[in-house]
Order: C-alpha cells, then sequence, then structure tokens
C-alpha cells in the first residue's frame, strides 16, 4: 500500500489578486483588501506590492495610509472570496479528484498514487506552479504524508521561531554572560563565513515520505494551527520550536494546555489520523442579466426580477428540486454588490410564490450610481418533485390533502420571514409531560411540519402562561404573623391579594389540581415541591392560574403562573 501524500497550496494574498486579475495587470500600486472590525477598518488581504511596503494584515487602514500614502483600497466580499476559492477547488481536480478546501484561502490534495502522471511530486508542484502564474496568482505549498504537515510546511517551510522575551533563554542575556554558554563558531573568531543561500519563500517544500518529523521539527509551534494564545504561552515556557514540544510529557501538556495542542500534534505526525473530506458536487442554479445601461429606479428591478424569475424556477423545476433561500445580487457600476436575500418555508419553485417575498425586500437595495447587472442565484434547494407516486387511494388522498393545506401557510410564514427572519417564526408542538411548562415544545416553524394529532385532555389551561410571579395576600400585611397549625387540607385561594402593584378580590375560586414535580429530573424551578392550583375569578372579570407551594408544615406562598383571558 503507498505511503499516503498530502499536498497543501495556500494562497497568501487571494482575496486582494482575486480584485488584482479584474485589473489584468494595469493597476500597479500597492492595493489591500479592507474589512470592517467593530468600528474600525482593518486590512485583510494584502497584494505582493503591498507586503513589499511593509504593511501587515490585521493593520488599521489609518496607519496603513499613513505608512503608504499611494495605497489603494477595496471592500471585502466574503461571499465572491468563498466562490473564488470554490473555482481554485474545481481547477485543482486536474491533479487529484480528492481535493478539499480549506477557508479561507487554502486547498487540501490527497495526491497518493496521482503524482506518477506528472513525473513526481517534483513535477507536479512545477506544474502547479506553472499554472498559477498562468492565473496571476500567488501560491505556496508543502507536500507530506499528513495533512498537518504538508498545512505547516506551505505556511511556514524557511521561517524561524520567533523567540518571546521572557528573559529566560540565553540568547537574550547579554553578549558577555552567552560567551560562557557556548563555545563560539569559527566565523566569530576571524574564520571565513559560511555561504548562506536566500531560500525563495514560494519554492514548493516537500518532505520525504516517512521523514515527516525530521521535516517540521525546526518548525514554530504556530505551525500546529495552534491559537494565538497557546502558542504565546508556549514560547514563555521556552518552546518554540516542534522539536521542543515533541519531548514533553503529554500528560502535563494536556493538564496545562488542554487536549488541543495534544491532538494537533499528534495530527502532523500521523498518530492520529485526519481525514480529507472533498467537497460534495453542489447544484448550481443561477441566472444573469446584463443591462445596456444602468438602472436604479425599483420599477425597473422588479422587470429585471420577472426576467430571471421564470428561468429559474424552469431551472429547478427541471432538476425535481426547490429553492429555500434566494439571493439577489445587484451589481453596481461602482464595482460594488448589494445583495438581498430572502428564505421560504418550504421548497418551491413557483414564480407566482417566489415574486412577492423578493419584492418586499427590494427597498433594501441602494442603486448609488446605477446597477448594471442582475443575478438571482437559489443557493440552497431540497428535493421537489411533482410527481405523485400512486398507491392506496387513501395515502393519495391525504397526500393531496396535506399539499393543499400546507400553500397557504407556507405563503404566510414566506411573507412574515421575508420581514423579521424565518428563525423568527416558531410553532409548539406537543411533548409528554404534566408539568405546565413543559406540555408543549417550541420548534421552527419554517423547518417543521405542523402538528396534527395534539392529545385530548379535559384540562383547562391558561390562554397566557408565564413564569411564576409572587401573590401577596392582603391579610398577611394587615395581622401579625404567627405560625399556622399544619395543613390538613388544600387551602382556598386569599379572598383578597396583591399582584403585578394591583389589589384583586376574589369572586369565585375552582379547584384544587394538584400536580407534583417529575421526581427522576432536578428542575430548579419545581425545587419547592407540590403545587395546588387554583382557577380564580376576580371581581374585575380577570381570570388567574394561582398555585400555593405545599410543605410539610404549612403553606409556602401564592403565585400567579398563568391567564385565562
Amino acid at each position: 500500500m503507498p505511503i499516503r501524500r498530502i499536498l497543501s497550496v495556500w494562497f497568501p494574498h487571494l482575496a486582494a489578486e482575486r480584485v488584482l486579475r479584474n485589473h489584468r495587470g494595469a493597476l500597479l500600486h500597492p492595493f489591500a483588501i479592507v474589512a470592517q472590525q467593530g468600528n474600525a477598518l482593518s486590512l485583510s488581504s494584502l497584494s505582493p506590492e503591498a507586503a513589499a511596503e511593509g504593511l501587515q494584515v490585521g493593520q488599521s487602514l489609518s496607519d496603513a495610509r499613513a505608512f503608504c500614502p499611494e495605497l489603494l483600497t477595496a471592500p471585502e466580499n466574503p461571499l465572491q472570496e468563498a466562490a473564488f476559492l470554490a473555482g481554485l477547488r474545481r481547477w485543482a481536480g486536474k491533479y487529484t479528484p480528492w481535493v478539499a478546501s480549506e477557508a479561507p484561502a487554502s486547498l487540501l490534495l490527497d495526491i497518493t498514487g496521482c503524482a506518477h502522471l506528472f513525473g513526481g511530486e517534483n513535477g507536479m508542484a512545477e506544474s502547479i506552479t506553472q499554472d498559477l502564474a498562468r492565473l496571476r496568482l500567488t501560491g505556496r505549498f508543502g507536500i507530506a504524508d499528513t495533512p498537518g504537515a504538508a498545512w505547516a510546511l506551505a505556511r511556514y517551510a524557511g521561517q524561524s521561531a520567533t523567540a518571546h522575551r521572557s528573559g529566560d533563554a540565553i540568547d537574550q542575556e547579554a553578549r558577555a554572560t552567552r560567551s560562557r554558554a557556548f563555545k563560539r563558531r569559527n566565523w566569530e573568531k576571524g574564520g571565513p563565513a559560511p555561504s548562506r543561500i536566500a531560500a525563495d519563500p514560494d519554492a514548493p517544500s516537500i518532505a520525504p515520505p516517512g521523514e515527516t518529523r525530521s521535516a517540521i521539527s525546526r518548525l514554530p509551534v504556530a505551525a500546529l494551527r495552534l491559537s494565538k494564545e497557546d502558542c504565546v504561552n508556549l514560547n514563555r515556557l521556552g518552546v518554540r520550536i516542534i522539536a521542543d514540544l515533541i519531548g514533553l510529557p503529554r500528560a502535563a501538556l494536556v493538564r496545562r494546555f488542554g487536549r488541543d495542542v495534544v491532538m494537533r500534534l499528534d495530527q502532523a505526525l500521523g498518530v492520529d489520523p485526519e481525514p480529507v473530506s472533498p467537497a460534495k458536487r453542489t447544484h448550481h442554479f443561477a441566472t444573469r442579466l446584463s443591462l445596456p445601461d444602468p438602472i436604479g429606479l425599483q420599477d425597473d428591478i422588479t422587470a429585471g426580477v420577472d426576467r430571471l424569475l421564470p428561468p429559474l424556477c424552469e431551472k429547478l423545476r427541471k432538476a425535481g428540486r426547490g429553492a429555500r433561500q434566494v439571493r439577489l445580487w445587484c451589481f453596481r457600476t461602482d464595482h460594488t454588490v448589494q445583495i438581498i436575500e430572502i428564505g421560504l418555508a418550504r421548497p418551491n419553485h413557483d414564480p407566482d410564490r417566489i415574486r412577492p417575498l423578493l419584492l418586499l425586500r427590494l427597498p433594501d437595495i441602494e442603486a448609488g450610481f446605477g446597477i448594471d447587472t442582475l443575478r438571482l442565484e437559489a443557493f440552497l434547494t431540497e428535493p421537489l418533485s411533482d410527481i405523485q407516486h400512486k398507491g392506496h387511494a387513501d395515502a393519495v388522498a391525504a397526500a393531496r390533502e396535506r399539499r393543499d393545506n400546507t400553500d397557504t401557510t407556507s405563503d404566510l410564514l414566506g411573507r412574515l420571514g421575508a420581514r423579521i427572519g424565518l428563525d423568527s417564526l416558531t410553532r409548539l408542538h406537543p411533548a409528554d409531560s404534566h408539568i405546565p411548562e413543559k406540555t408543549a415544545t417550541r420548534m421552527a416553524a419554517a423547518y417543521c411540519a405542523p402538528a396534527r394529532n395534539w392529545p385530548e385532555t379535559y384540562l383547562n389551561r391558561p390562554v397566557t402562561l408565564f413564569p411564576p410571579e409572587l401573590v401577596t395576600p392582603i391579610d398577611e400585611q394587615t395581622t401579625p404573623t404567627t405560625t399556622a397549625p399544619p395543613a390538613t387540607g388544600p387551602m382556598p385561594p386569599p379572598p383578597c391579594f396583591r399582584w403585578r402593584r394591583r389589589e384583586f378580590h376574589t369572586r369565585s375560586a375552582s379547584g384544587p389540581e394538584r400536580i407534583s414535580p417529575e421526581w427522576w429530573l432536578d428542575d430548579p424551578n419545581w425545587r419547592s415541591g407540590t403545587r395546588d392550583y387554583w382557577q380564580v375569578e376576580t371581581r374585575t372579570g380577570e381570570r388567574l392560574w394561582l398555585f400555593e407551594t405545599k410543605t410539610r408544615m404549612r403553606s409556602g406562598g401564592w403565585f400567579c403562573q398563568g391567564d385565562f383571558g
């Protein structure tokens, strides 16, 4: 069985070079992609020219402009960057069918048994380098036996570990102290200095089969895909390279840093297997309309939607799928994009049901100087077939009734979801519990079928149910408190009580209904024990649901939990 070989391709300037490709080499100034982080703008991707000027990813835009006044910028577009990375994943399929993408700017290829088709691993690396040059992209890649080692070589090959200045390392001490710590080298005593060849950072880093440990041992600990906090803590302990980490006891590492440090180390060395999962084949449903002149009126955008929606729904119908989420892209003349999204309560490919939801969101579009291209995309779909499979007559009738009855509800959920979001719409489903607040389960209305068979019950429950609120009997405020004798039976509700800063007088009361807590569960809301519930009607017409907590010796107090309306 051949040794597994993994190739990791990292695009350090992917977002910036994606925009520069549209200019076809005409833009020669330093360029950067700007992202919004809180209330500040920072650099998220740099062109090679900007990186050569000393700018860094994560640097604030104001500092970058002060350091490089000729810097040109463009706003971040995560959707287009993800689509561009997906296109590169399909391009990498020419080398191996097993390709996975690692957001935001990396690809992982399992090239086991494929490298000989390109003249070996060096030949494959040379072919990838030529393809990236034609695509005007910068790529760095590493080849190793494990995904973790290939990832480390692609990003950190040729880099030395940066020391954290804690004062413990010998190379941070004074020169006089260091001279006694180790023997001086020949060139430090006046001999000839060794020749140094500058390493090309874009050259492929290939670890020979079976030599993964020696290939990554001199890399910094950040090459293990650790968090920044773990890297800083390891550097403070003097652990700066992977070789220092390999020799430490595993139990002590887990106790101090958690399981993540040991897991990442084992994955890089091949002790802990890490699979490469290629992306699934995705269905692509989209239509595009290029306009001869820019538009800006809402009526013009509506006319464009009417042109795009029927062919999109026809594509969905032929594929036997229905749209669950639809996205409208409006490309403006200033090279920016306005995007609106809608969700449907159930999969659908009927234009008459999707169009009203899109029209509800059109006022959110800012045309600016004009829109020259419209693109309509169904980016989330589900299987949907208009063919009713024949079976028993009752089954066919039930399926037809279920289909007809849910259309109206689905349209209502879709219109409400377009305004407040589908995740904000919920519906209740029956639950098996006698506790009042647990008799129903709240579920997302757009992603579950309505409950059909609610259990029949003779119990009368309030229309509005809320957490228990304290009820104060008026008699307890006017008379001094005394130790009550042991209760021999259920006490009726107080004739006069105060609730929500109002005084109520009891006209009639029916009950009690005794409910005990679920003894097999530790519910903090029911630690008071058994409750006696009463339906109380006041003189002013309110119908409340009161209960009294019971203890062994005396009453625990009165509370209100519902309103019958």
